[in-house]
């Protein structure tokens, strides 16, 4: 075979894997799997910035500017322990928490929330999301398995899907292998027979291979492997490869 028909390792395994059968369902990571998660967040903080200068002005000029806005979120996980795998939670208590020290009403923390979740999920899909989210779901039964706290109704791609599970919901988290297995037993399959797919090598790749789950590591910067132990089973540049290996044949 010549150089240029060598086909691409990444390929032929998810060739080999579609053909073995072995696959009967897709799990999916959605924050940085499918969106790009901190433009979304840097914009939906300032949503929440321009609201609190409307209802709570000492607040908004306590924060000044998002980078405050997120360093206090960052101050709340040590605050509240008990809300680590609930981001809502995490989120809403910091703005309670600004609220207090600058003197207004801790209420408004309920409101102010709300505008920053609809705004959270004004995502941009990365171009290859939309398709990959019907290639799979035309195959297999698909299950969201996210750390965040997206509703893919409300984002809009909820009829890809067959189930979603949130920390905040499961009360556990990535790369908790119970939190993997939640995902298999909601499309009911064993874990050996679902394709887990993330962005992140630890959360994701790890914690899918440790429940028994086939991994690929969607790996859109082309990073070296950043994780001690086991490599992941494919590591693939876009979702669009992802799809190319998985395709009927």
């Amino acid at each position: 075979m010549q150089a240029q028909d060598t086909i691409n390792p990444a390929i032929e395994t998810l060739q080999q894997l579609r053909a073995s059968g072995q696959i009967r369902a897709i799990s999916l990571d959605l924050d940085d799997t499918l969106w790009p998660i901190w433009p979304t967040i840097a914009k939906a903080e300032g949503v929440l910035l321009r609201w609190l200068e409307q209802h709570a002005p000492s607040t908004a000029q306590s924060l000044g500017d998002t980078a405050t806005v997120r360093a206090l979120r960052h101050e709340i996980v040590t605050l509240r322990p008990d809300l680590k795998a609930d981001l809502s939670g995490l989120r809403r208590e910091s703005i309670r928490l600004a609220l207090t020290r600058a003197g207004d009403d801790p209420a408004l923390a309920e409101p102010a929330f709300d505008e920053f979740f609809a705004a959270r999920h004004q995502v941009d899909l990365f171009d290859d999301a939309l398709p990959a989210l019907q290639f799979f779901s035309q195959r297999w039964p698909v299950v969201a398995l996210s750390n965040g706290n997206a509703n893919v109704n409300v984002v809009g791609i909820g009829e890809h899907f067959k189930a979603s599970l949130s920390a905040s919901g499961a009360g556990m988290a990535k790369p908790d292998v119970r939190f993997f297995q939640a995902a298999a037993d909601a499309v009911g399959v064993a874990p050996e027979h679902v394709l887990h797919i993330g962005d992140d090598a630890a959360l994701d790749v790890q914690g899918a291979m440790d429940a028994g789950m086939h991994a690929v590591w969607l790996n859109r910067e082309q990073l070296a492997w950043p994780c001690v132990g086991p490599e992941p089973h494919v590591t693939v540049a876009s979702l669009w490869q992802l799809c190319q290996g998985l395709a009927d044949r």
